[in-house]
């Protein structure tokens, strides 16, 4: 940690240090997996609830009608579960996804440590190298209605202006909310709806209002997160892809 405190800077301000160029790559991978399987999880449930408990048999929130079980549709006809007497009822998925998911469980919660681990060192090295507080943060008297305003105008051109020295008001804004907001509570409402985690520390369940609820709360953030790497990757394009990417893997400047 000596080391990064005492990184030198850039030659030029737009370079991006190696350590931030690692944690942004290792995210990456690891948030299209997440994206990817969440959705296939989500496409077997996408019924979303409040509280403690949820299922087919309660009233849900919202239902997504991203699958053929939107509004209890995609099963099979139901049948006994044993062959004689009157016991439980079992029904098949008619999408075979859905019913061979568990791989998408298991990359779910593998890809998560992809998020939590590079995440952390990035927050505690962009802390502790003053990264957020030169890049991210906006200066003092920065944050104005009317600079916000003129920024949002100038990134709803037709044309994009090429890359300045640093973040806009409004690139720094956005990433603020996703590093300090979004990603903290998509990890902590995912870390809610674990029973190993709650059991240990009940107060996360409590923090979410129950189950239910971080898992309906997990699903929004990720929407936010998703929104983000949309306009990031079209605003990325249109200030020149290559000259982007290339100052994001080997580095240099834009």
């Amino acid at each position: 940690m000596a080391d990064l405190a005492t990184e030198p800077e850039p030659a030029r301000p737009t370079g991006h240090p190696g350590w931030v160029r690692v944690c942004h790559w290792l995210v990456t991978v690891s948030f299209l997996s997440l994206t990817v399987s969440g959705y296939v999880i989500l496409m077997c449930h996408p019924r979303l609830y409040w509280g403690d408990a949820g299922n087919d048999l309660t009233p849900a929130l919202f239902e997504l009608p991203i699958s053929r079980n939107y509004r209890h549709g995609g099963w099979e006809v139901h049948g006994a579960f044993a062959p004689d007497g009157d016991g439980p009822v079992s029904a098949t998925r008619t999408y075979l996804t859905l019913n061979q998911n568990s791989w998408a469980r298991s990359l779910h919660f593998l890809a998560a440590w992809g998020l939590v681990v590079p995440g952390t060192a990035y927050l505690v090295a962009g802390v502790y190298t003053g990264h957020f507080r030169r890049r991210l943060w906006p200066g003092d008297g920065e944050l104005t209605p009317g600079r916000l305003w003129r920024d949002a105008a100038d990134h709803l051109r037709p044309w994009a202006r090429p890359a300045g020295s640093g973040y806009g008001l409004l690139q720094k804004c956005a990433y603020s909310a996703v590093v300090f907001v979004a990603l903290p509570v998509v990890v902590l409402s995912g870390l809610a709806m674990s029973p190993a985690i709650t059991a240990g520390y009940p107060v996360l369940g409590r923090v979410f209002g129950g189950f239910q609820s971080a898992r309906t709360v997990h699903y929004f953030a990720a929407v936010v997160l998703v929104l983000f790497l949309v306009v990031h990757t079209v605003m990325v394009v249109r200030s020149g892809f290559r000259r982007q990417v290339r100052a994001m893997t080997i580095g240099g400047t834009k």
